[in-house]
């Protein structure tokens, strides 16, 4: 069984009693893997990344399972997914992920090549949040809906990547 297998099954068995996720279906969780991979031809000489606010997985733990040569903390404050993204790290065996059942803003910070994130909040305040594991080389990599173009700040250089309803916001140079 894959890793990506595993993890399905592992998801509909756990978010039953504990609610891990609002997706219910192996399609939904198919696509919703399919979402978080999609970006990877963009991602270049990535060593070290962080996720904010994990959640089930998305993006964070799938990128992990798919760019094994990259370190991935995955940040995420709730208790029963953080000790669900304990689970898969096991069965998986996933020695390039360390789980971090915390907020962002309450970490020592260091530097990372990649930041991601997925339906945590604006990009402004993410970008405030993550500040202090920013480099002028680290490529932020936001996951957001139609509507990102709203909560741009123009000063910084930045690209969107459309695919369906999915906007790829990518940020590079902020410092």
């Amino acid at each position: 069984m894959s890793c990506y297998e595993t993890f399905i099954t592992l998801l509909l068995h756990y978010n039953k009693t504990h609610n891990i996720t609002g997706l219910k279906t192996k399609d939904e969780i198919k696509i919703n893997i399919q979402d978080a991979i999609f970006p990877i031809k963009y991602l270049k000489n990535i060593k070290t990344a962080i996720d904010v606010g994990t959640g089930a997985g998305f993006p964070g733990l799938i990128l992990a399972m798919a760019m094994p040569q990259t370190f991935f903390y995955l940040v995420e404050p709730i208790s029963k997914r953080s000790a669900f993204l304990h689970l898969v790290k096991a069965k998986c065996n996933l020695q390039n992920v360390k789980i971090v059942n915390d907020r962002i803003e309450n970490l020592k910070p260091f530097k990372v090549d990649l930041i991601t994130s997925r339906a945590v909040t604006k990009t402004d305040l993410l970008i405030k949040l993550a500040h202090d594991f920013i480099t002028p080389d680290t490529t932020l990599l936001f996951y957001k809906g139609e509507s990102v173009e709203d909560e741009l700040d123009k000063k910084f250089s930045y690209n969107i990547v459309k695919r369906d309803k999915r906007r790829y916001l990518f940020i590079k140079g902020i410092i």
